[in-house]
């Protein structure tokens, strides 16, 4: 259990500061010189490890030598402070002890409560006891003996008791692996597998306790109705076949009744419950005593229990006294109470029953005792439908020809179809309460030594008195008797009655109370795994159930409590009830088998039991055994235990789960996600598994927020949650100094992720300046084999306006890096203008202009946004341009195949380019771009003096091609120098106004100046331009346009030259997505 520890800092009577003294005192600096010989070379002097300017807590600290942790001394308790807040700990179960409080003229003041001394015999031994023998024994299990047969009724004991068994050691090792406060198996179970398993686990073993409090009262109910006073029924049947719908009746109304008068007990005070559960556990013991008792008196001389046969069929012997059709008396012969039930007068020439005519009466001892032998005709099974008789096997009939009228006759019947499966999820029940030892933790003295000896001991030696009672009841008890259910044969006696010794009361009457105390049980035990379920707040709408009286009481969890099992009561079948908490007993066994395997598996350092006899393998074979037998009981409530579980599951990990218990769950996905990235390092993926990694670069606003919140919406309209996804961005510093913005900035980015649902991970990095952080991030970002092989980041839009040439520089950089490391790159222009999740949009196109071909990525993203809902009626274009020698009609044929082959679905479309003349406005873009960098390059200006030069040249370029100077000359050297000046450019702009009709360039008046141009700049802003042209021509009206990103060039001195063209081939378009390749093919026609 995490245990959080305060250090309260010591003061002295004048001290006011809780700072330690330095190395030494005043007193010590005298003689410093003996003990550091060296001291004298260098004197005391402040540093950073010791703090010697406060001395008002010296006598504190002198003689502590502890001077070098000073500075730590307030995170970092000292051992002996540790030490001493152990030896004070105490853990105390959360309700269960009465925590009475008082309120004074001071305030609330609690009683100081006792340390537990309860040791392992009676905290551990005899409570699980009492909760494992119980209803099924006494009402159930003498039934399933003689349906099942006892070979098989020996297996279903064997199995339920080895499942109960290997969980108890499971448990065991999970309950000495550190302090188990009060909370038992729900605490073991979510600190060993999370918050989500044990909060799931936690409620389906809340249901299992509420409805096992369901069935103990219907047993109660049972018993009284049936055994001890049968007069008391609210309801009878006016004809046979209405007698079982009676009978449920009269459960609902007595069961409801006896939950509201248990729970009315459990709100009064629990400590009333307590004070019973001695007598509750000596009538169990009594009732377990007269059993072993009883079938040793069979030995010496059985009891006198009749069963009166008509045929081989059992009768109901309450309704008469003779088993005989007729009798003499006095040489006259008269008919019996027998012959009434059968016939439809008492003479003896009255019409009867068919079988009853063919067939004599025959009476025998229901309990022939240990050494007769009829443990031969037990040994199998005798399984059948609901209303089938009861009929002894070796005995010989007549049958008869109608049997339409044998639901009227006095027969004993099945009331319930029977198979082997049916039986399971009846006897499991008898099998469970082996946490009552664990849920009962804080009150042992020792409980890491008392919960596994005690529970281990408590199941052994209950298998030993179940396994024992087959064998002993098919030994002793005659086979109609056994599968007679409510003891019809022998009287309405209570069939494990007629066993007992010294009479069957001591069976009824104990079985009565051990049933009233289980149900008083369940119902105090059920509201406090409740309410810690709630107080530990992993499930949201439950919290109201974490509060209750101001004793601790969980009174609304009680009210839940008390609503749940009347639905239990409501059911009113004993038979029917039964295997529904099974199945959620079954799941809480299984994840505790669960949790010790993971643990043990996983050798977390941590889990160190101090009970050693486990192995993971005991774990396992529980596990199967929990499953099996979850199935065998009933598949479907099977798959509606598990359905549960699993809603509440994944209601927990969306809505609750904000609690970092150090479960085993997590260790669990750790060496699963190390053993993943282990293999997928060792091969590359191949084309068919390729899916874009993203690497996703964002910028953060001075308040460290995200600037473009849509660049995170539009990842995850191209992810959908599949595949890796890194979000970071990077701050320009150092860690020292900014550590806290940047947990400060992750933060807020992971918000923004939330707010956008971007499923990935968050990083935020310190660096000294912005390129060596992002290049940082590309080279890297992820682990092993889960690596991003994609970058996605937004145009910087105003690079032009910028103070400094860093944005673009970074950019350029930024490329070049991705394109070194062979990773594709997304880059969205206008990013702030894309949709965001929430949007829909409607009619529209995704172009897609592939250009050349770089692995097909243009073609695998949009079929990748197309999967999301924003743009899943858009539908894709592809265009590409084919030149002068193509041919185009064949070129769309073919693309047209290949997306075919692709699988892929759009519209094709050829563009041609035939080559054409360099337009004068090419040339006018080029000559600006050139002037304008060069100037930046060779004018060492001041930086308002460069703004003003740029501006002049902005405002030349938006001149129209038409009106450019054709008198403008080059320089002699032919290289480009700075000549546009304010005056000249007014000047310029007067005489291109007086002539208003020069619309077309003379090429050889502005021959000199486009000679001086770099022939190859001309020839990149040609083909932008024209291709621009041809875009916006197609697309202008796409909901987005996808283009082949080109690469920036060698020579970094033509950088901003590069950011030119790009600015003029995508000019005019709203929605830009450059697409550059990673350099291999990421989509193929094979399957």
């Amino acid at each position: 259990m995490p245990t959080n520890f305060t250090v309260v800092p010591v003061e002295d009577g004048g001290a006011g500061k809780s700072t330690l003294e330095g190395v030494f005192s005043e007193e010590d600096e005298e003689d410093i010189s003996p003990r550091r010989p060296y001291s004298d070379v260098t004197p005391r002097e402040s540093s950073p490890f010791i703090n010697n300017t406060d001395h008002d807590q010296e006598n504190y600290y002198d003689g502590k030598n502890m001077a070098l942790f000073e500075e730590e001394i307030e995170s970092n308790p000292m051992v002996s402070s540790l030490l001493n807040k152990l030896a004070n700990y105490t853990n105390l179960t959360q309700g269960v002890t009465e925590h009475e409080e008082y309120e004074n003229e001071e305030g609330v003041t609690k009683i100081r409560v006792k340390s537990p001394q309860m040791g392992t015999f009676i905290g551990v031994y005899l409570p699980c006891m009492q909760n494992i023998l119980g209803v099924i024994l006494f009402l159930r299990l003498t039934w399933i003996v003689g349906t099942a047969g006892i070979l098989e009724s020996f297996a279903i004991v064997v199995m339920c008791c080895t499942c109960t068994m290997l969980t108890a050691i499971s448990m065991s090792a999970i309950a000495t692996n550190g302090v188990v406060p009060a909370g038992g198996s729900y605490y073991m179970i979510s600190r060993s597998l999370g918050p989500e398993f044990g909060g799931a686990v936690g409620l389906c073993f809340y249901l299992g306790t509420t409805f096992a409090g369901s069935m103990y009262i219907l047993g109660t109910i049972e018993i009284l109705l049936t055994y001890i006073v049968p007069n008391a029924a609210v309801f009878v049947a006016e004809k046979k076949e209405g007698e079982a719908e009676a009978m449920l009746n009269n459960m609902r109304v007595y069961g409801t009744c006896c939950l509201a008068l248990m729970a009315l007990v459990v709100f009064v005070g629990v400590k009333y419950v307590n004070k019973l559960a001695l007598v509750f556990l000596a009538c169990v013991v009594l009732s377990i005593m007269a059993i072993y008792a009883g079938v040793i008196k069979t030995v010496i001389e059985p009891p006198d229990f009749p069963i009166c046969l008509l045929g081989n069929r059992s009768l109901q012997n309450h309704n008469f006294e003779k088993c005989v059709k007729t009798e003499v008396i006095k040489n006259v012969t008269y008919t019996t109470k027998l012959w009434e039930l059968f016939c439809d007068s008492r003479h003896l020439n009255a019409t009867c029953d068919e079988y009853f005519t063919l067939n004599n009466v025959t009476e025998i001892q229901g309990i022939p005792g240990l050494l007769s032998g009829v443990i031969k005709d037990n040994m199998w099974g005798d399984y059948g439908p609901s209303g089938m008789l009861v009929e002894k096997k070796n005995q010989s009939s007549v049958p008869a020809q109608d049997n339409s009228r044998d639901i009227y006759m006095p027969y004993v019947f099945n009331d319930i179809s029977t198979f082997f499966t049916l039986l399971v999820g009846i006897y499991f029940p008898s099998v469970t309460g082996i946490m009552a030892g664990s849920n009962r933790s804080g009150d042992l003295r020792d409980a890491q030594r008392s919960i596994p000896f005690g529970t281990i001991l408590a199941i052994a030696t209950t298998s030993f008195i179940y396994m024992t009672c087959v064998v002993l009841f098919g030994a002793c008890i005659e086979g109609v008797v056994l599968r007679d259910k409510f003891g019809d044969s022998v009287k309405k006696n209570l069939v494990i009655g007629t066993l007992a010794w010294p009479s069957p009361w001591v069976i009824v009457i104990g079985s009565f109370f051990s049933c009233c105390g289980a149900g008083l049980q369940s119902l105090t035990g059920a509201p406090r795994l409740l309410q810690a379920i709630a107080r530990d707040g992993i499930v949201p709408f439950l919290q109201v159930f974490g509060h209750g009286k101001a004793n601790g009481e969980p009174t609304w969890a009680l009210l839940m409590t008390a609503g749940i099992c009347e639905i239990g009561i409501l059911i009113a079948s004993l038979d029917a009830v039964a295997p529904i908490l099974s199945m959620f007993f079954l799941m809480c066994y299984l994840f505790v088998n669960l949790a010790c395997a993971v643990q043990t598996l996983l050798r977390t350092p941590n889990w160190r039991p101090r009970f050693k006899f486990y192995h993971w393998t005991l774990s396992f074979l529980g596990m199967s055994l929990c499953v099996s037998l979850m199935f065998i009981s009933s598949w479907y409530y099977a798959l509606v235990a598990m359905s549960i579980a699993g809603c509440i599951y994944k209601y927990i990990e969306y809505r609750g789960a904000e609690k970092e218990w150090g479960d085993g769950i997590r260790g669990l996905s750790l060496n699963a996600a190390r053993y993943a990235l282990i293999r997928l390092e060792e091969v590359q993926p191949h084309t068919k598994n390729w899916r874009p990694q993203l690497l996703v670069l964002l910028k953060l606003d001075s308040d460290l927020g995200v600037k473009h919140p849509r660049l995170l919406s539009f990842t995850t309209q191209l992810k959908a949650g599949k595949g890796l996804t890194i979000v970071s961005s990077v701050l320009e510093g150092t860690y020292m100094t900014l550590g806290a913005e940047a947990k400060s900035a992750e933060q807020n980015v992971k918000s923004a992720m939330h707010a956008e649902r971007t499923k990935g991970f968050c990083h935020v990095v310190v660096s000294s300046n912005l390129r060596d952080g992002f290049s940082h991030l590309i080279q890297s970002a992820g682990l092993g084999g889960m690596k991003h092989n994609a970058v996605l980041m937004a145009w910087p839009g105003g690079w032009k306006q910028a103070e400094d040439s860093y944005p673009w520089k970074n950019f350029i950089e930024t490329v070049r890096e991705t394109t070194s490391a062979h990773q594709a790159l997304l880059v969205a222009k206008n990013i702030d203008k894309f949709p965001s999740s929430e949007d829909r949009l409607g009619e529209g196109t995704i172009d897609v202009w592939w250009i050349v071909h770089d692995g097909g990525l243009l073609m695998l993203l949009p079929f990748l946004l197309r999967q999301h809902k924003v743009w899943r009626k858009c539908k894709m274009r592809i265009f590409t341009v084919a030149q002068m020698d193509d041919n185009s009609i064949q070129m769309k044929k073919d693309l047209q195949m290949f997306l075919y082959h692709l699988r892929l679905n759009a519209v094709v479309e050829v563009v041609e380019m035939h080559d054409s003349d360099i337009a004068a406005f090419t040339y006018e873009k080029t000559l600006v771009m050139e002037q304008r960098s060069q100037m930046l390059k060779q004018m060492q200006l001041s930086r308002n003096e460069r703004e003003r030069e740029a501006q002049l040249i902005t405002k030349l370029g938006t001149k129209s091609h038409g009106n450019l100077n054709d008198n403008a000359t080059a320089t002699p050297d032919h290289r480009v120098h700075m000549t546009w000046t304010k005056d000249r450019l007014i000047t310029e702009r007067n005489r291109n106004r007086s002539e208003p009709n020069v619309g077309v360039k003379d090429l050889f008046n502005m021959k000199p100046e486009w000679e001086s141009l770099n022939q190859s700049n001309v020839r990149r802003m040609h083909t932008a331009v024209k291709l621009n042209e041809v875009v916006v021509n197609k697309s202008q009206g796409a909901q987005l346009v996808l283009l082949n990103m080109p690469g920036p060039p060698k020579n970094k001195g033509g950088d901003e030259n590069y950011m030119e063209f790009l600015e003029v081939l995508m000019d005019g378009l709203d929605r830009v997505l450059l697409v550059r390749g990673g350099g291999r093919e990421v989509i193929t026609i094979y399957s």
